[in-house]
């Protein structure tokens, strides 16, 4: 499956720089109509902030939800909220 619609990015900006720049890509979207954004992998793909921003503007965000991005984007949290919800962890540091 192909996108529908695909833009330019800022030019101005190195390509990182540029996949990087939120409010760019926000921008875009809401100027073009664009109901929703599927990030592919790296970048953006696992940034909570770029979710919420997506969201606030009434735009999906085709990936985990913000609170998804929130509790399983850092390990120590994640690994807390396995062992709330009784999944088992292997044997780790508690204080690390």
């Amino acid at each position: 499956y192909k996108a529908d619609q695909a833009f330019q990015l800022n030019s101005d900006k190195s390509p990182v720089a540029a996949y990087l720049d939120i409010d760019y890509i926000v921008k875009l979207c809401k100027e073009n109509g664009v109901e929703g954004v599927h990030p592919g992998y790296g970048f953006l793909s696992e940034n909570e902030n770029f979710a919420a921003a997506l969201e606030a503007n009434g735009i999906t965000f085709i990936g985990p939800t913000v609170d998804n991005l929130n509790q399983f984007g850092d390990k120590t949290s994640a690994r807390e909220l396995a062992i709330k919800m009784n999944v088992p962890v292997i044997a780790g540091s508690d204080d690390a």
